[in-house]
C-alpha cells in the first residue's frame, strides 16, 4: 500500500527506504518506541492476569508495538494488529496512529471502512466488557440500568477511533487537493512555457516577413527611380555634344527623378523614425528588447495602410516616365475604374508596384522593346498585365545591374493579398508578367 504522503520528499532529498524524508524516519522511530514500551508494560499486565510469565508478555508487547514503525508503509497491517491485540486491552497509541494514516493513505475508501469498523467494535467489545466487569467488582449499591453500560461503552469507543479517522481523512483529502493544484500548475507552466515559443516563433517570423516588406518597397521605389535615371544620363551622355536642348531636358529629368526618389525615401524612413523614437526615449529598463523592432513593423504598416503611396491612378504617370525615358509603352484599361479610392490602399499600392518592377525589369533587360500596360476592373478583382517585346538591338543598353528580386518581390506582395501572379517568356522573344488580385474591404 502506499504512504500517507506526508513522507513524500521535495525534489533532490535522499530517500530512507520507503521514507522521503529523515525527520519522518525519526517520527515513525519515535512513535514505534513509545507504542513499544506501552505494549510490553500492557503486555505485563496481561501475562499477570493471564497466569503467564511477564517476560514473554514484555517480549510480546515489545514486538507488537514496533510494528508502527511500518505505518506508512503497511497501514493496513497496523490497523488489524491493533484490532488483533484489542482483547488483550494493549496497542492504544498503536490503535490510533494507525487508523490516523490509514484514513490518510492512498488506500480505497472502502477498505479504509471496513477495518475502521473492525477496529471500532472490536474497542466497544473490549470496552463494554472491562466496564461490565468494573461495575460487577463496586459494591452492590451501585446497580445501573441495562443501557448504561453500552451506551457509555459507544461514546467511549466513539471518542477514542472517530477522531483519528476524521483527522486522516481532511489530511488525506488536503494533501491530494495539494497535488492536484501542484500538478495543475506545473501543466500551467508548461502551457506558458510552449505558448512563449510559439510566441516567440511568431515574433521572429514577424519580424522576418516586415524585414522582408520593407525591403520590397526600398527596392521598388529605388529600382525603379534610379533605373530611370541610369537611363536618363546614358541618353544625356549619347546627345550632349549634337542636341543640347535635348541633353538639358534630358539632365532636367534626371534631377526630378533624383528628387522624387529622395522625397519617398524621405517619407518613408520619417515614419519609421516616427514611431522609433517614443521607443527609444523611454528608459532602458522598461523597454523590452523585441520592442524597437516591432515599433518598426507598426510603422511601416502604418504607412503602407495609411500613407499609402501611389495607386492605380498614378499608372498613367509611370507609364509617362518610361516614355521620356525612350521607351514605347502603351497603357490599355479595360472596365470602369470608378472613383479614386474605390479600391482598399493595400490593392491599388500592390497593383502600381506590380507595374512599376514589370517597367524596371524592362529598362533593365530589354532595352528599346515596346511595352504593352493593361489594366482591367473587373468589381471582385484587378489584372494587370505587362508585356514587352524583344530588345531592340541597336538600343543602348544602360548597363543596369539586377539583384534578382524583382519577381520575387512583386509574387510575395501580391500572393500576401491572396491573387495570382504568372511571369515568364513570350512566344515573341519577349517578357509577361501577369497578377490578378481579389478585391476586398480594407
Amino acid at each position: 500500500m502506499t504512504a500517507t504522503g506526508a513522507d513524500r520528499d521535495a525534489p533532490g532529498a535522499r530517500a530512507w527506504w520507503w521514507w522521503g524524508r529523515r525527520r519522518s524516519v525519526v517520527l515513525d522511530v519515535g512513535l514505534a518506541l513509545v507504542s513499544a514500551l506501552e505494549c510490553a508494560a500492557e503486555g505485563v499486565a496481561f501475562a499477570g492476569r493471564a497466569g503467564g510469565p511477564e517476560a514473554l508478555g514484555a517480549l510480546l508487547g515489545f514486538l507488537v508495538g514496533s510494528v508502527l514503525l511500518v505505518r506508512r508503509r503497511w497501514p493496513i497491517t497496523v490497523v488489524l494488529v491493533s484490532i488483533a491485540v484489542a482483547p488483550a486491552e494493549m496497542g492504544f497509541l498503536m490503535g490510533v496512529v494507525g487508523l490516523y494514516t490509514l484514513a490518510a493513505s492512498e488506500v480505497p475508501r472502502r477498505y479504509t471502512a471496513v477495518l475502521a469498523g473492525m477496529a471500532t467494535v472490536a474497542v466497544f467489545v473490549v470496552t463494554a466488557v472491562e466496564m461490565r466487569r468494573d461495575i460487577a467488582a463496586q459494591a452492590d449499591d451501585f446497580d445501573p440500568s441495562t443501557w448504561y453500560v453500552p451506551v457509555m461503552a459507544l461514546f467511549m469507543t466513539l471518542g477514542l477511533n472517530a477522531p483519528p479517522v476524521l483527522f486522516g481523512l481532511y489530511i488525506g483529502a488536503r494533501r491530494r487537493l495539494m497535488e492536484s493544484l501542484r500538478e495543475r500548475a506545473d501543466s500551467l507552466e508548461q502551457e506558458l512555457s510552449l505558448l512563449a515559443d510559439r510566441a516567440e516563433q511568431r515574433a521572429q517570423w514577424a519580424r522576418q516577413e516586415e524585414r522582408r516588406r520593407i525591403a520590397r518597397e526600398m527596392h521598388d521605389v529605388v529600382a525603379h527611380r534610379v533605373s530611370l535615371m541610369v537611363v536618363h544620363a546614358a541618353a544625356l551622355q549619347a546627345v550632349a555634344l549634337k542636341d543640347p536642348q535635348k541633353a538639358v531636358r534630358n539632365a532636367a529629368l534626371v534631377g526630378d527623378m533624383g528628387r522624387q526618389a529622395l522625397t519617398e525615401l524621405r517619407e518613408m524612413l520619417g515614419v519609421l523614425r516616427e514611431e522609433a523614437v517614443p521607443a527609444a526615449s523611454a528608459p532602458a529598463s522598461a523597454v523590452p528588447a523585441a520592442v524597437p523592432l516591432a515599433a518598426v513593423g507598426r510603422a511601416a504598416a502604418a504607412a503602407a495602410e495609411a500613407a499609402a503611396g501611389p495607386g492605380l491612378d498614378a499608372v498613367e504617370g509611370l507609364c509617362e516616365e518610361s516614355r521620356l525615358a525612350g521607351t514605347v509603352v502603351e497603357l490599355v484599361v479595360l472596365g470602369e475604374a470608378g472613383e479614386p479610392g474605390a479600391y482598399p490602399p493595400e490593392v491599388e499600392r500592390t497593383a502600381y508596384r506590380v507595374v512599376q518592377e514589370a517597367l524596371t525589369n524592362v529598362h533593365k533587360h530589354a532595352p528599346g522593346a515596346a511595352v504593352v500596360v493593361r489594366l482591367a476592373h473587373r468589381g471582385a478583382e484587378v489584372a494587370m498585365q505587362v508585356e514587352n517585346g524583344p530588345s531592340d538591338a541597336g538600343a543602348a543598353d544602360a548597363g543596369l545591374p539586377s539583384g534578382g528580386n524583382g519577381l520575387v518581390g512583386m509574387k510575395e506582395r501580391v500572393s500576401r493579398l491572396g491573387g495570382v501572379f504568372v511571369s515568364g517568356p513570350t512566344d515573341a522573344g519577349g517578357f509577361k508578367v501577369s497578377a490578378v488580385i481579389p478585391v476586398r474591404e480594407s
